[in-house]
């Protein structure tokens, strides 16, 4: 049976390294749910979060990333009071930082469809209706992951970066999607490892900063629309 039912939490500014162990707790009860399921033949359901966060400066590195994206020493990270992590999401290097919308969904796919390709496509649609409604046009870039702005031509550059676990048909990780970020953050890194497209942020395009509680309640209905699922 399909449990559409997803609690929404908002963890509000929390240290990277807290969020992944909380994270990881909700992914491994989940799949202990499932394994139940099958080995004795039960009918439990199934749990489903979305969380969004805000972490402090930090890098995080993919399981497939290169190091050498990274273009600060120890010394640096801490002259930027920015913290570094190696995690077990696909993708590259990527930067997390207030003004950053950070978004965890935890669902079992089993609940809605068992189709990671298309789990990321949902996700980034949503962004992508969330900029809409802010008149900025977005789209996305052939062969890679994320929400990009001019697509199509030697301007593009990245607003919502994406990376995620799946096992078992249950996710973790997700999206950054960049809103009121501090962009030279990203000047220390090669950015997902793409060394010849920029980053942008909602209030660099619009000229000014935006709200996060209501640009987060606008995302926060895209998603809930898009997957069909129930906030609580």
């Amino acid at each position: 049976m399909m449990n559409k039912k997803v609690q929404f939490t908002d963890w509000g500014l929390t240290d990277y390294q807290e969020a992944w162990d909380r994270q990881e707790l909700i992914f491994n009860q989940t799949i202990a749910v499932k394994t139940d399921n099958r080995n004795n033949n039960t009918l439990l359901e199934t749990p489903n979060q979305l969380i969004f966060v805000e972490h402090p400066h930090v890098y995080t590195l993919g399981k497939s990333g290169h190091p050498e994206n990274l273009l600060l020493d120890e010394k640096g990270l801490k002259e930027k009071n920015a913290t570094y992590h190696k995690i077990n999401r696909g993708g590259d290097i990527t930067y997390h930082g207030p003004g950053q919308i950070v978004g965890y969904p935890i669902l079992d796919l089993d609940n809605f469809f068992t189709d990671i390709h298309l789990y990321l496509r949902t996700l980034e649609d949503a962004i992508m209706l969330t900029l809409k409604d802010y008149g900025i046009p977005s789209g996305r870039y052939p062969g890679f992951t994320g929400v990009w702005l001019d697509a199509d031509n030697d301007r593009a550059r990245k607003i919502c970066a994406m990376g995620v676990r799946c096992s078992r048909w249950v996710t973790m990780h997700g999206f950054a999607f960049n809103v009121n970020t501090d962009l030279d953050y990203f000047k220390n890194i090669v950015p997902c490892g793409i060394d010849d497209k920029d980053v942008t942020s909602m209030q660099r395009e619009l000229g000014h900063e935006l709200n996060m509680e209501e640009v987060k309640s606008v995302l926060k209905g895209h998603i809930s629309s898009l997957f069909q699922m129930e906030l609580y």
